[in-house]
């Protein structure tokens, strides 16, 4: 059984609601309040929909309320079975800075088609269609960009690479640069980063680095949705997270493939914007309405929507 288009616009409406939540946290500085009330609207949202949810991987375990736990059952019990990965609220920092680029996204396919894995650490690597299976998480950072300025046509110096700004990546930046590549560097959102990769026009290249793993599986989804490719393999933090690994069936030395982490011709992406980005437009309030911006990916169509939507606020 398919998930139909009902069930994507279903999503939207989560996300919509997600980020709109979110929103009214912009620039306030507290990015817990933000990720929480996203959360809470997502989570309601979720469960008017007529469908068998249930998170795979998200940002939280079960004794860690609010958030959407890894095992958590959603929606009415009616129809579908269906494995989502979630984030609420992909930038909450940048939420609460008020920055550019915050998203709340999903990826959904129908049972057993998404990674199920704890909410840790994934070394990530992600490019467009050009570069697709031209790169490898087993080859050296120097032998991948130069397989990217081949597969584009470009100049090593012209090759752009983007990267999470954190200090696990120092070395990796400076391998990067060594190359004669160009470092975009980003302080949150790698879903819109690894998404960066497939636009023709954007600056961005190839993503390297790693990352929350939950992002992983989501951008793996929308690269799957244009044609992209992503690999990566999971980094434990501590002993409870390989344990909890192991139970689930997955383990750190293995390298996921994009068809390991989501799976099948059946696979849905979904984001909205909360703050402005490259991609979608940030909510915005409007009198008695709010504006936001969604897009809709799905693998099995090849089909990418963009929604602008009208919310009347509610007295």
């Amino acid at each position: 059984m398919n998930m139909d288009k009902n069930l994507a616009l279903d999503f939207v409406r989560a996300t919509e609601h997600a980020s709109i939540a979110a929103a009214k946290w912009i620039g306030k500085g507290d990015n817990n309040a933000a990720d929480d009330a996203a959360v809470k609207e997502m989570r309601d949202r979720f469960n008017k929909i007529d469908f068998r949810g249930r998170i795979v991987i998200g940002e939280g375990e079960r004794d860690e309320a609010p958030m959407l736990f890894i095992g958590e059952e959603v929606g009415t019990k009616n129809g579908l079975e269906v494995d989502i990965a979630v984030d609420p609220l992909e930038g909450t920092n940048l939420t609460a800075k008020g920055l550019n680029g915050a998203l709340s996204v999903l990826a959904a396919a129908p049972k057993g088609n998404l990674l199920h894995a704890p909410d840790t650490y994934m070394d990530k690597i992600a490019v467009g269609e050009k570069a697709r299976g031209k790169v490898s998480l087993d080859k050296s950072v120097e032998d991948n960009i130069q397989s990217v300025a081949d597969a584009l046509d470009k100049d090593v110096t012209d090759v752009g690479v983007i990267i999470l700004e954190r200090d696990r990546h120092n070395e990796l930046i400076k391998k990067v640069r060594n190359t004669g590549a160009r470092v975009h560097l980003i302080s949150d959102g790698d879903v819109a980063a690894a998404i960066a990769t497939t636009i023709s026009d954007s600056s961005i290249d190839i993503l390297l680095g790693m990352g929350g793993a939950p992002e992983g599986v989501i951008a793996a989804a929308a690269l799957k949705c244009l044609g992209g490719d992503f690999q990566g393999r999971l980094k434990f933090r501590n002993d409870e997270e390989k344990e909890r690994g192991k139970k689930m069936g997955v383990d750190e030395k293995r390298l996921l493939k994009m068809d390991d982490l989501a799976k099948g011709d059946d696979v849905v992406f979904v984001a909205t914007g909360v703050t402005n980005g490259n991609i979608l437009k940030g909510v915005r309030f409007l009198q008695d309405k709010t504006y936001t911006n969604s897009v809709i990916m799905r693998s099995k169509s090849k089909t990418i929507r963009f929604i602008e939507s009208f919310h009347k606020e509610k007295k």
